[in-house]
């Protein structure tokens, strides 16, 4: 019996392949504006929630229409750096966990592992305790050259030798440099109570007493390592399937890994040297990014990129109003949100899935 091979057209095929990819993106689209919405909203509040009660109609005219009343210089000069700075901070470490998550292949990374934070800590240290420096505008650039000179040392150890960096040299010579520079900070920090006394209020994390010269320091590196971790999220998409599959598809495996640390090093250093070491924002983040639009990295950066500052300025306004009249800090907040969180990550069995 004669059997009939009928091939179908492109324009007979065309409705049953396209339209899912199309409907997922444009899902993905709406998606990321309810997150954009978000994150106004939170910035209003942010701007309007303060130590001090004022009308939410006198935060809306002073914002529009500043003239240097009491209100108009509390807004201005206080909490609208503090809620850029927040923005910023909260892009730069939601952005370097999914990039340390990707390079790594680690569900768990986060912009710690290289020995990134511990960096910008001992930067901190060597500015209080042997330079004598006093304001937050000082440390900054010690935080961000610490950061910048733990990361090439974590590099240099991690492709020492003929080997490439890979994933895991990368974590096991971070591990090192973090334990000999947690080793290093305690040692002056002990030996030093003025550094100490100081010290601490910069590590316990703290959009708080930062004005807009700390955001225009900030501002570049942040804005540079955002370029950097967008345009790799095609290769980090290649990468995932592995080393070898990368390479047969075209990817630069060692340019891609040396441009994500420097993009993490840039985010992270940045977001640490202002605020001071965060903990659990680039760690949660990424996998509710994950969550909600799948292993697509493309599309896990830009969640990251927003959701990341939703989460930090919603717990910096929480702090507010949990402390009234006073504060919590809201390097004490995420660790409050995050911890309970982290314990559900480690429980999960597919966990290591990206």
């Amino acid at each position: 019996m004669p059997v009939e091979i009928r091939v179908m057209s492109d324009a007979e095929a065309a409705p049953t392949v396209l339209p899912a990819p199309r409907r997922g993106a444009a899902l993905r689209g709406t998606g990321l504006l309810v997150v954009l919405a978000a994150l106004v909203l939170v910035a209003l509040l942010s701007v309007w929630t303060g130590t001090r009660g004022i009308a939410f109609s006198a935060t809306w005219n002073a914002l529009w229409n500043p003239d240097g009343s009491e209100t108009s210089v509390i807004i201005h000069d206080y909490r609208i750096p503090r809620t850029l700075l927040g923005l910023l901070v909260g892009a730069a470490l939601g952005l370097s966990g999914a990039l340390m998550q990707a390079l790594t292949r680690n569900p768990l990374a986060e912009p710690g592992l290289l020995g990134i934070s511990l960096g910008s800590s001992a930067g901190v240290v060597v500015a209080i305790a042997f330079l004598g420096v006093g304001s937050v505008l000082g440390y900054v650039w010690f935080a961000f050259l610490g950061a910048a000179l733990a990361s090439a040392v974590v590099h240099l150890l991690g492709s020492a030798g003929r080997q490439l960096a890979t994933p895991d040299r990368l974590v096991v010579a971070g591990a090192a440099v973090t334990a000999v520079l947690y080793a290093f900070n305690s040692a002056v920090l002990l030996l030093n109570p003025r550094a100490f006394d100081q010290f601490r209020f910069w590590t316990v994390g703290s959009l708080a007493g930062r004005y807009l010269d700390i955001v225009y320091v900030v501002l570049p590196f942040v804005a540079t390592g955002l370029v950097i971790a967008l345009l790799l999220g095609p290769s980090l998409n290649a990468l995932a399937l592995g080393d070898q599959m990368g390479r047969a598809l075209g990817v630069n495996v060692h340019r891609t890994r040396i441009l994500g640390a420097v993009g993490v090093m840039l985010l992270c250093g940045a977001a640490t040297a202002a605020a001071g070491p965060i903990a659990f924002v680039g760690l949660v983040v990424p996998h509710i990014a994950r969550f909600v639009v799948g292993p697509d990295q493309r599309w896990v950066l830009a969640y990251s990129m927003l959701l990341a500052p939703v989460l930090l300025i919603g717990a910096d306004v929480l702090g507010r109003v949990m402390g009234a009249p006073g504060e919590v800090q809201v390097g004490i907040v995420t660790a409050f949100l995050g911890a309970p969180v982290f314990l559900a990550l480690c429980r999960r069995r597919k966990l290591v899935m990206l």
